[in-house]
């Protein structure tokens, strides 16, 4: 045991802790870490190594650890955490977990988290002497204050702050934008804070000096060791060897030399000092200019080999290392808001350079202030460097940082990204200045150079349960439904999810399967009539003085010149000419128009609005409102469809010569006030009415109602999709794939070169858009009528037979046609229109299908069904 029988600022001695780590039994105190009570009990091993599987014990004391990780199965499961950083409590069960987490096992219960919002006009980040000082003097100007702090911090007494212990701030944003994990029981919470001011009083961790087999269970940093003694009473070695570039290590001996560890040496890399001096008047034994060669013991240290400035070595017995290479001003959330670096050559370290945004100020040790002068000494030179470890969690040394400078590479980002140094859990802390130090050395440069790598947000590591808080399953991903749902779900819809939303996939009568209630559906509305949700539609008003201008730059055709009351169907395009969506504009009035989207697309497409509007024409005047959740629409399609909307009851005239295609006309539908078009999707005769959604399902029952005499059928999107297929009606995101324009479409009809600029004309001037062997839209009709052609199935030139085959387009769409008796696709094909007449095949795993090209339109051809 290595417990003191008194001391430790941290325990409470009067509570007794029971925990079990790889199956043994263990005590320790309420105050513990488990890394102070795994070494209380004599544990010096905690895990292997990731990658080599070498033994690692506990070097540090606080988040920096780079070596001791466990997993923790009860009383909550936690997969990877330092061991430093887990409280100890009573019947916690831990294990050794080399570095790398894993997947929460299934079954296991989520832990309980919660998300809070606060606003302060000051936070302050630790709670050591500097942050307990800014936080009084914020407190005593009145301001609202939060005090956050790793641990659970003692002797704090601010009333009148808000003080969270054993809190993290993860990461730091603009405007004051805090968010910080509260690691409390038996919910854990995630803070998110607004501050006008924040302070970093972060304070400083201590670096290693990389020399052979310094990952080694028994080398501790020299602030750890002393911090185990002080804090938790327990003593981490009974002879060390004290390696140091600074006098602040000489601190650390005497603490430790008070608690009973013999110091075999203090070695100290500089030749003399007035530390160094004192020091041996103290009784201590200090070797000037030496340094330690390696480590030697299984696991646990046993012996260090010294080496003199003039290369004499020495063996001395120590089963504790305790190393102080320096400080390093923990800076990381200074340098996630954009905060700069400087080289301060005293302290042979980076601190912040003081160009950062307003509301933030860094304080105390943070700032450099307070720390100790340093020597930059980086690595102990050797001729085999291959266990000089570096990055403790990923096993990579001073060789593997030399290899990657030789190798060509002479940025510290690009020597993380060759050897993942700062990539793990502990994301560089102990090992991010110590990389730049040599790469800089090895580079012949200045030691300011280059700066260590940048780490991300989180600080430290922390669960999506946490993230995601009460914001889990229906209440991350909401499933949306119609106000026409229930009927849907009342007569025995099948449900497919679109994006977010639910829509009938298809309407199964008994005994019928999909294939036989898509034919009935589709027959339905070719011969009489169909009725269908079509609620889902992204729905945006475009409304002001410009917004036809507006239009006019986001679709390729014009809108500007749309009559009040029309409607145009329209396609938009990506800076790059590719087709992103389409629907139709409706206007409803010199300076409103009403534009439908794809149903997955209607955020994306309010996005683009707003992008441009806000970002490159902030001058146009122009408003955009999605209207989506606010309409219901139920599309009417058939030829009996004017006689089904009429037996509703409406006070618009439905007549062909007063509502044409492709118009708008405001009346009531089933005494409901409503938008009705004339827009078909099915190319048949098709009405669609809108009306606010409290009316949808009134509408809908009516006009189900009204259909009953013609037999009116409902349909779901399987049935849509087939009969927009039948009419070459492409699906933006099922016949496209972000890789093509209008033209390889067939639709250069829909773009107006005369118009003026709109996004995405200048890219139709590109080489590589006006290739003529550019994939094509083309219809494809199988030889064997009932042979179905699988989508996404590939197509060849020639069916030889012979792997590989050179591919020449694909499958988009494939279905079977009621109303044409057989079965038929539209495929994307290089140089598809040149092709019509000639035959593809698809070799697939069960034969080939041969089939033969054609437009893309199969059915009433000249648009006489669809004109009514």
């Amino acid at each position: 045991m290595r417990r003191l029988e008194t001391g430790g600022t941290s325990i409470d001695r009067s509570a007794p802790l029971a925990f079990t780590f790889g199956g043994s039994a263990l005590r320790g105190f309420a105050g513990d870490t488990l890394a102070s009570a795994l070494l209380a009990n004599g544990v010096d091993v905690v895990c292997p190594s990731p990658i080599l599987g070498r033994p690692r014990g506990v070097m540090t004391a606080g988040p920096e650890e780079p070596s001791a990780f466990v997993e923790i199965s009860a009383p909550e499961l936690d997969l990877i955490s330092a061991a430093t950083t887990v409280e100890l409590v009573d019947g916690l069960v831990a294990k050794g977990r080399p570095g790398t987490g894993r997947m929460r096992l299934e079954g296991a219960p989520p832990p309980r988290c919660e998300h809070r919002y606060a606003h302060c006009e000051t936070l302050v980040v630790g709670a050591g002497p500097a942050g307990v000082a800014a936080a009084r003097e914020a407190v005593a100007a009145g301001d609202r204050v939060i005090l956050i702090d790793e641990r659970s911090p003692h002797g704090v007494d601010l009333p009148e702050a808000t003080v969270l212990a054993r809190a993290t701030a993860l990461g730091l944003y603009d405007h004051g934008y805090v968010v910080v994990h509260e690691r409390s029981r038996p919910v854990e919470r995630l803070w998110h804070v607004r501050a006008r001011r924040v302070i970093l009083a972060t304070g400083a961790h201590e670096r290693p000096i990389a020399f052979a087999a310094n990952d080694r269970p028994g080398v501790m940093l020299a602030s750890s060791a002393a911090a185990y003694v002080e804090r938790f009473g327990v003593v981490p070695g009974e002879r060390a060897v004290v390696f140091t570039t600074n006098h602040g290590a000489y601190t650390a001996a005497r603490a430790l030399r008070n608690a009973g560890t013999g110091i075999a040496a203090i070695v100290d890399v500089l030749l003399e000092g007035s530390a160094q001096d004192a020091a041996r008047a103290d009784g201590f034994e200090v070797r000037s200019g030496w340094a330690i060669a390696g480590t030697e013991g299984d696991p646990r240290v046993s012996a260090v080999r010294l080496v003199g400035p003039g290369g004499e070595e020495e063996t001395v017995k120590a089963d504790l290392v305790a190393v102080s290479g320096g400080w390093n001003p923990v800076v990381q959330l200074w340098r996630a808001i954009g905060g700069g670096l400087r080289w301060d050559e005293a302290l042979a370290t980076f601190v912040p350079n003081g160009v950062g945004p307003s509301w933030l100020e860094v304080v105390g040790t943070a700032t450099g202030e307070g720390l100790p002068t340093s020597a930059p000494y980086w690595y102990v030179p050797a001729d085999d460097l291959s266990s000089h470890f570096v990055d403790f969690q990923r096993d990579q040394t001073v060789a593997d940082v030399i290899d990657a400078v030789e190798g060509g590479l002479r940025s510290v980002e690009h020597v993380k990204r060759a050897t993942y140094i700062g990539t793990a859990v502990d994301q560089g802390r102990t090992s991010g200045v110590l990389t730049a130090g040599i790469v800089n050395l090895l580079q012949g440069a200045g030691a300011d150079a280059q700066g260590p790598t940048n780490a991300r947000p989180p600080y430290t590591p922390v669960s999506f349960a946490a993230l995601a808080g009460p914001h889990g399953g229906a209440r991350l991903d909401p499933a949306r439904t119609t106000s026409i749902h229930p009927w849907h779900a009342d007569h025995g819809a099948v449900f497919e999810n679109v994006g977010q939303w639910k829509r009938p996939w298809f309407f199964p009568r008994t005994g019928e399967d999909l294939d036989e209630a898509v034919r009935r559906e589709c027959l339905a509305v070719r011969t009489g009539v169909g009725m269908m949700d079509a609620s889902t539609l992204g729905k945006i008003e475009v409304v002001g003085p410009d917004a036809a201008v507006f239009l006019d730059r986001m679709y390729t055709n014009r809108m500007s010149n749309l009559a009040v009351g029309s409607i145009r169907y329209g396609l938009m395009c990506g800076l790059d000419g590719m087709v992103m969506d389409d629907g139709v504009a409706m206007r409803s009035a010199e300076d409103r128009y009403l534009v439908t989207t794809t149903t997955g697309g209607a955020a994306k497409v309010l996005d683009r609005f707003e992008e441009w509007l806000q970002t490159e024409w902030n001058d146009l005047r122009v408003y955009c409102t999605s209207v989506t959740e606010q309409w219901a629409v139920v599309a009417v399609n058939g030829p009996r469809a004017r006689d089904v909307v009429a037996a509703a009851g409406t006070d618009i005239d439905l007549s062909a010569e007063a509502f044409p295609h492709m118009t708008l006309r405001h009346g009531t539908v089933a005494e409901a006030p409503a938008r009705l078009a004339r827009v078909s999707f099915s190319g048949e005769l098709a009405y669609e009415v809108h009306v606010a959604a409290r009316y949808g399902s009134h509408v809908w029952e009516s006009l189900t109602g009204a259909g009953e005499p013609f037999g009116i059928t409902a349909y779901g999107t399987e049935a849509m999709h087939v009969l927009r297929a039948e009419k070459g009606y492409v699906i933006v995101g099922q016949d496209t794939d972000g890789t093509l324009t209008p033209f390889d479409l067939g639709m250069s009809w829909i773009v107006n070169e005369r118009k003026g600029d709109f996004i995405g004309r200048r890219s139709f001037r590109r080489a590589d858009t006006a290739r003529e062997d550019r994939k094509h839209l083309v219809g494809l009709l199988p030889l064997e009528p009932d042979a179905l052609i699988p989508e996404g199935a590939q197509l060849v030139q020639e069916d030889t037979g012979r792997i590989p085959m050179p591919m020449v387009g694909h499958v988009t769409s494939s279905y079977r046609s009621a109303i044409l008796e057989r079965t038929f696709a539209l495929a994307m094909l290089a140089s598809g229109r040149e092709r019509i007449g000639t035959t593809v095949f698809a070799p697939l795993p069960e034969g080939t299908v041969a089939a033969t090209v054609t437009e893309p339109i199969f059915y009433d051809l000249e648009g006489a069904r669809r004109d009514g």
